[in-house]
């Protein structure tokens, strides 16, 4: 391929992935705007600077959430190729923006590795599933705790059912705590195979990160959880001021719990969350547009408007960079 048609295409792709992206957020608009307008009538009736310093919070609280979240990135990439925290940044929110339009936010691999070294992106898409197992535990495991109290506490069952859940809900959190710190039982079984025996290479990768480097990236996950389960809380306060604290985040890591285990395109991330979010919070309110209206907002701006922001950098791709 010539200079000039490599060049010719990269700007196809770029503009291909432009046009993917927003034609996607705006199918999202369409599909959800009227939730966003019951939020909107919703706080109608609020104190109007009391509502500016909630939404303004979890902007924030947004910010800092993806902070923390180019700060692992940062980590991880430490032995493939040390970058900068800016560049962790643009790394994270290009990601975001091809995650939107792709099955279970498979393209945020894709979109993140790109800024790396040609000859270190496939390493980069392990370590990043590194990364991604560790907030997945932090999601089952505090996901299955949840289900445990709800279960007691709203639930009408008899001893042995509630025994049954219990046992399933340790197992859970079990499998995934070994498994995520003994990471390199998969690397074994990847090399077992004989087709991907040959890749090695890319997913040895997996196996290097120590102890406490799995420590240190699951901190990150956990405050990532926390960071986005407060936003929760904070706007369903606003809407719903009289459910207590402790019954809201409880809530919100079940419903977080329940979304983990089922595939969907990013975009149908939101009837997914809030139908379950409503289910979930029909015990203890009947809002439940008022639910799917703080849930609605809060995919809009941890998502949205990162995905946005992410395109900016679209332009900075290098498709046929040769640089290692």
């Amino acid at each position: 391929m010539t200079a000039i048609a490599r060049k010719f295409f990269s700007y196809f792709l770029k503009a291909a992935i432009l046009v993917l992206a927003f034609t996607f957020i705006y199918r999202w608009f369409l599909r959800k705007g009227d939730d966003l307008k019951q939020f909107e009538n919703a706080v109608t009736t609020l104190n109007h600077n009391h509502v500016i310093i909630i939404m303004s919070t979890v902007v924030l609280l947004m910010f800092a959430n993806w902070l923390v979240e180019c700060l692992k990135w940062q980590h991880l990439t430490r032995k493939l190729a040390p970058i900068n925290l800016w560049k962790a940044i643009e790394c994270v929110f290009f990601g975001l923006t091809w995650a939107i339009f792709t099955p279970n936010r498979i393209g945020e691999y894709g979109g993140r590795v790109m800024f790396l070294p040609p000859r270190k992106r496939i390493h980069g898409i392990f370590a990043m599933a590194v990364g991604s197992f560790g907030q997945n535990v932090i999601t089952n495991v505090l996901g299955a705790s949840a289900t445990i109290w709800f279960a007691y506490t709203f639930l009408d069952l008899n001893t042995w059912a509630l025994l049954a859940i219990l046992l399933i809900a340790l197992v859970i959190i079990g499998l995934f705590l070994v498994l995520y710190f003994n990471i390199k039982w998969l690397v074994w079984l990847l090399n077992k195979v004989s087709f991907l025996k040959k890749y090695h290479r890319f997913f040895d990768i997996m196996g290097t990160y120590k102890f406490g480097e799995l420590i240190n990236i699951m901190c990150f996950c956990l405050a990532r959880f926390f960071i986005f389960s407060f936003q929760y809380y904070l706007v369903i306060h606003l809407l719903i001021p009289y459910i207590p604290f402790h019954d809201v985040i409880l809530m919100v890591f079940i419903v977080f719990f329940i979304q983990s285990a089922l595939p969907s395109l990013d975009l149908l991330d939101v009837p997914v969350r809030a139908t379950a979010a409503a289910t979930l919070f029909a015990y203890v309110t009947h809002q439940q547009i008022a639910v799917i209206a703080a849930f609605t907002s809060i995919w809009f701006i941890n998502l949205i408007i990162p995905a946005i922001l992410g395109s900016a950098f679209v332009f900075k791709l290098k498709f046929f960079d040769r640089n290692l």
